[in-house]
């Protein structure tokens, strides 16, 4: 969001972000373009004699792949001389590779349990390893409202005497939406946006769901901090922007008949957001395919979407040796599911079983992991029907 509305202004925008859907260029685009082949394998050319001086200095700790990305798309930002860049933090953030950067600002949008073994056990521990993108005296931006991990926050912006900007306090986020011409389509909604800064009115957002609301006042309030750097961003701007923003594999509808969303949610937080926008959808019944990362809180995300949904798929993705087993998955759901649900070996032969009886006026929804989310849109690329005769 922050980025298109740079655009939308009329600067160069850098955008990294990760994982990619198809293509490794889609990590750092340029004004929405990837970089050329040609533009990549130059610049892996340049990286390859410093990682093997790296590699021969450093014996037993070889640069990461995040690291290496990390870097290809900065350079290529700086080759391109880009205005600015917007730069999504891979894990965590103390640690990440992104967080050499000097900043104008950072976001923490919100915090949820994730990663788990590498951030730690608590929503307070986990800001905390957030909050290590927080620079001396650079604004950070906070969405977050529970208690324990905003005081974590604000600690830390504290000691480094970083200007703190929180939703709900220093800035207000207000959403309302229309009456939907569509009632068997997610919602988008507007929101009202009220800060120091200025207030705007009846933002509309191209993304459904509610949650989209808080990210888009991060993303307004964000931008009227760029102004005070010097950067020209008017109202019509950020209107333009936030209606222009689209993320690949959120909450993104593949077929209308019947209906097939894909969505990346992997997290508690993230699986509530999505049960909750499609609530509004009027469908005759709800089914889920289901595959996740053996790093994630499998029964509580399953726990959720025993709510909402009326039929379980689970399944396995091939795409990342991540993935929680089927046997792990049955153990599991027998003691968490009251709905009914099957194994399936992938997640095309579980496409193929739902195409073959859903109906028109139903729900099928992918969810778990951005890898199986990637995975079932290549799947779906023609629509449900046409998995049935696709060929293996």
């Amino acid at each position: 969001m922050i980025a298109r509305i740079a655009e939308s202004a009329g600067y160069r925008v850098g955008l990294f972000t990760s994982p990619h859907v198809d293509q490794l260029e889609e990590r750092f685009t340029i004004n929405s373009e990837t970089a050329t082949r040609d533009q990549v394998i130059e610049m892996v050319d340049v990286l390859i004699p410093i990682v093997e001086r790296m590699n021969e200095r450093y014996a037993g700790q070889s640069v990461t792949f995040f690291e290496l990305v990390t870097a290809l798309g900065w350079l290529h930002f700086l080759r391109s001389e880009v205005d600015l860049a917007v730069i999504e933090v891979g894990l965590g953030g103390r640690l990440d590779s992104t967080n050499v950067c000097n900043p104008l600002v950072t976001v923490i949008t919100s915090i949820s349990r994730d990663h788990t073994r590498l951030l730690g056990d608590t929503l307070r521990e986990i800001a905390s390893e957030k909050a290590g993108i927080i620079k001396p005296n650079v604004p950070v931006i906070s969405g977050v409202i529970l208690e324990e991990p905003a005081q974590a926050i604000a600690e830390i912006a504290g000691r480094r005497a970083a200007p703190l900007y929180r939703l709900g306090q220093e800035f207000q986020c207000h959403p309302h939406h229309l009456d939907s011409e569509h009632p068997d389509l997610p919602t988008c909604y507007q929101v009202d946006v009220k800060s120091e800064f200025g207030t705007l009115e009846n933002l509309q957002l191209s993304m459904p769901g509610e949650h989209q609301t808080r990210n888009a006042t991060l993303a307004v309030v964000a931008s009227q901090l760029l102004v005070q750097h010097g950067f020209e961003i008017g109202e019509q701007q950020i209107r333009d922007g936030l209606q222009s923003a689209n993320c690949p594999l959120r909450i993104e509808i593949m077929d209308r008949s019947p209906l097939v969303i894909i969505d990346a949610a992997h997290n508690a937080a993230s699986i509530a957001a999505l049960c909750d926008t499609l609530k509004s959808v009027s469908v005759t019944r709800r089914h889920v395919i289901f595959a996740t990362s053996r790093d994630k809180e499998v029964d509580s995300l399953l726990s959720i979407l025993n709510e909402y949904f009326d039929q379980f798929w689970l399944t396995r993705y091939s795409n990342n040796p991540r993935t929680v087993t089927l046997e792990e998955l049955e153990e599991i759901a027998s003691k968490v599911l009251t709905k009914p649900w099957s194994l399936v070996s992938d997640p095309r032969s579980a496409l193929r079983l739902i195409a073959e009886t859903a109906q028109p006026d139903e729900l099928v929804c992918v969810t778990g992991s951005f890898f199986l989310a990637a995975e079932a849109k290549h799947l779906l690329e023609n629509g449900l029907k046409a998995v049935l005769e696709c060929k293996d």
